[in-house]
């Protein structure tokens, strides 16, 4: 059987700021904006050529969340874009 990773969550302090920077700074795409309630929305994107990985902006809402924003993984790389 075929596993994949699908989606990684990335927390964003703002859902617009955070679309107008990966897609006008970096050039990805925006796959999917729904809104879910008044406070959340399931925003997707994804780097041009990918296929079936895509990055899940989710908004901070709790004051630990918001302390985590630029330092999701410890200090370390977070992930590695490869523009070609």
């Amino acid at each position: 059987m075929k596993q994949i990773i699908a989606h990684i969550s990335l927390l964003v302090k703002d859902y617009d700021e955070a679309i107008a920077f990966y897609t006008k700074k970096l050039g990805f795409k925006l796959i999917e904006d729904t809104t879910l309630s008044t406070e959340k929305r399931w925003v997707l994107i994804t780097a041009s050529g990918s296929k079936e990985f895509s990055i899940l902006l989710a908004k901070a809402t709790t004051e630990e969340q918001l302390k985590c924003i630029g330092n999701q993984s410890g200090g370390r790389v977070f992930f590695i874009f490869i523009h070609q």
